[in-house]
């Protein structure tokens, strides 16, 4: 992750990330809500489905972005075939629970980072809340012990996209790593 990318509050948990995807040898990656603006946004979005996209092609591995947003599927789908990535990335348009649902593969890592999330209406922070525990929810069976789960945009007023999810999967034996402006957790059968 060269520090020429402002990845800032998401830099600790990315490398940490970055670092158990190859200690687990991940092979495939689940991202909700795709990035918009390639590496231009590392600040803003974070730019997640080029960090772990980037990581997926030098590892064998595989990355599944999914958006519902047309516009941000058609600005990402651009922006991965400028970074040549799309024999390892698969950016698709749809509801994060449909895909997450229908998806039959096993999932060694799951970023959780769709449906925006608003510092000031509450309305909008419970929905985008419960959506992130309904993902998870959907994803779930399709999870092992050595998944890795990370859940952006934590650190806000409200709790953030993870205050709904976080509390369910620890009940379910997750542990949190990483507890910052994004949640970094794995099963603690994995530990």
């Amino acid at each position: 992750m060269p520090f020429k990318y402002n990845f800032r509050r998401r830099r600790v948990t990315f490398d940490k990330t970055l670092s158990l995807l190859s200690e687990r040898n991940i092979k495939t990656i689940i991202e909700t809500g795709t990035s918009r603006k390639g590496l231009t946004n590392t600040k803003g979005d974070g730019a997640g489905t080029f960090v772990f996209g980037k990581w997926a092609k030098e590892n064998d591995a595989k990355l599944f972005s999914v958006d519902i947003n047309g516009d941000a599927v058609k600005e990402c789908k651009v922006e991965v075939t400028h970074q040549e990535l799309q024999d390892t990335v698969t950016v698709v348009l749809d509801d994060s629970l449909n895909f997450l649902d229908a998806f039959e593969d096993t999932v060694d890592f799951l970023y959780l980072d769709s449906y925006d999330y608003c510092k000031v209406d509450t309305v909008i922070q419970e929905k985008s809340q419960e959506h992130h525990l309904k993902e998870f929810m959907a994803i779930e069976q399709q999870l092992h012990k050595d998944t890795i789960v990370l859940i952006d945009d934590c650190g806000l007023p409200g709790g953030g996209k993870g205050k709904t999810v976080v509390p369910y999967m620890e009940q379910k034996g997750w542990e949190v790593l990483i507890d910052a402006y994004q949640i970094l957790l794995v099963h603690k059968d994995s530990l």
